[in-house]
């Protein structure tokens, strides 16, 4: 309830039947309360369902109620996203950028019987991709920039989703009934922790690939230690999350792979170590076999110049006991 006007009246509000005053007071309070809502709105975060490429723009604009028409272009939709991105952004509103998939806003509509071609159907997509899919906050990243870094996001997410189901489908040991995808994700955690110790200070690019049936599985990792050994690495976002995640299924599933550690300090050269995933086992590889990996294309198998200013150390034991059958 208000307070009680105890201002001597001046002139009264024929409409209203109150003071002046009374009614310079509603309008400030009115005023005040619409101020508090817009602070309010500072603390509601917001998504953004982004398009990644021209053809799934060109999929979206088949729905009559999308904003562009055939008039439209692909940089043109960029263009006003990342202009609603800047206005968002100036208004104190945090904003998180989502990947919008057409083919998946498609399944969803399915799914629960709703109707594409309204906004609302999108919002209420874009708003659970918030939660489920690839999202990144949006922190003033030029949108030449933000598609690349979303697309990479996705990709990762993808990666550490089908390595979890691999982990999840590797059954149990022949011998002792353990879980072999937990017991691979365990061993994987503890390579990681001996891959770093033996690294030592300086920062570390690790990347792990493992072939598998459907897809070539790949984590990469940036870390850096310090001088103190007791102090732990320093660890990019989820990145060991995801990195163990993908050499555990390679230990898993006991079939081929790679390990390549780079490790840089300063005053001194670029040291770089290797390991291969072979029945089930992380296994060192010489100086030699880390050089002609590192100096063959990938593609052609012809030999390429060593990159200057690049040391080529064998790898060191990181691997705990044999696998599991």
């Amino acid at each position: 309830m208000p307070p009680r006007n105890t201002t001597r009246n001046t002139g009264t509000n024929s409409r209203t039947g109150n003071s002046g005053t009374t009614g310079t007071t509603g309008r400030t309070a009115r005023a005040t309360g619409s101020d508090r809502r817009r602070r309010l709105r500072r603390e509601v975060p917001g998504t953004v369902g982004l398009l990644t490429d021209a053809g799934d723009f060109t999929a979206m604009r088949e729905y009559r109620s999308f904003v562009f028409d055939h008039h439209d272009e692909y940089p043109d939709y960029l263009h006003d996203v990342e202009g609603l991105l800047r206005s968002l952004a100036g208004q104190g509103l945090h904003t998180t950028v989502a990947l919008f998939d057409p083919e998946e806003f498609a399944d969803f509509c399915e799914e629960n019987g709703l109707d594409p071609d309204t906004a609302e159907t999108r919002t209420r997509f874009t708003a659970e991709l918030a939660g489920n899919g690839a999202a990144l906050p949006y922190t003033g990243q030029p949108i030449e920039e933000l598609v690349p870094l979303l697309v990479d996001e996705a990709v990762r997410q993808a990666t550490w989703e089908y390595a979890t189901a691999l982990l999840a489908e590797a059954g149990t040991c022949a011998d002792c009934g353990e879980d072999i995808g937990h017991a691979s994700f365990e061993r994987a955690a503890a390579a990681l922790r001996r891959l770093m110790a033996g690294a030592g200070p300086g920062r570390h690019h690790l990347v792990c690939s493992v072939p598998t049936e459907a897809e070539q599985l790949v984590a990469v990792l940036h870390a850096e230690t310090g001088t103190d050994p007791e102090a732990p690495p320093r660890i990019d976002g989820r990145g060991g999350l995801d990195f163990v995640t993908v050499l555990a299924a390679g230990l898993a599933l006991g079939g081929a792979g790679g390990l390549v550690l780079r490790t840089t300090t300063e005053d001194h050269r670029d040291r770089v170590h290797g390991w291969r995933l072979d029945r089930g086992r992380l296994s060192v590889l010489s100086a030699a076999a880390v050089f002609n990996a590192y100096c063959t294309d990938a593609d052609t198998g012809e030999p390429i110049a060593p990159e200057p200013g690049v040391e080529y150390c064998p790898g060191y034991e990181v691997d705990g006991p044999g696998p599991h059958r």
